[in-house]
């Protein structure tokens, strides 16, 4: 990557931001989902999210029934990741963004050809992880 001397380097910063701005915000959303299906307040759209399984009769079929306050409380985060879907580690898995940050880190700060790949891998996951969230039930 590169580009004429006045933006050399902009577009691998611009990048390298994006991606890891993405990441932060996915481990935050990630936490947050976590800490709620630990204390027993699990929504649909947590459990969702959290395994990849965008189909709430799949869920049902999963986890059983909710209770009558639209939760899971007897969910643990052992029966969510036992449960994880391919697309639950595009949304929700902390390797998976720790990894994109690494490789977007290691792509700026080290000078090999294979970098930049490194760099737009690390983008193609963030962003078929929000795509695949726009598909999330709520």
């Amino acid at each position: 990557m590169g580009g004429y001397p006045p933006y050399a380097g902009f577009t691998e910063f611009a990048i390298a931001l994006g991606v890891i701005l993405s990441a932060i915000v996915s481990l935050v959303g990630t936490s947050a989902r976590k800490r709620s299906i630990a204390q027993g307040e699990a929504r649909l759209s947590d459990l969702a999210e959290m395994t990849g399984i965008l189909d709430p009769k799949r869920l049902f079929a999963v986890f059983g029934p909710p209770d009558m306050g639209h939760s899971w409380p007897s969910v643990t985060l052992l029966e969510v990741r036992r449960a994880r879907a391919p697309a639950g580690w595009l949304l929700s898995s902390d390797l998976v963004d720790y990894a994109c940050i690494l490789s977007v880190v290691a792509a700026l700060n080290v000078h090999h050809k294979l970098m930049p790949l490194a760099m737009m891998g690390a983008l193609g996951v963030q962003l078929a992880g929000w795509i695949v969230s726009t598909r999330v039930p709520k």
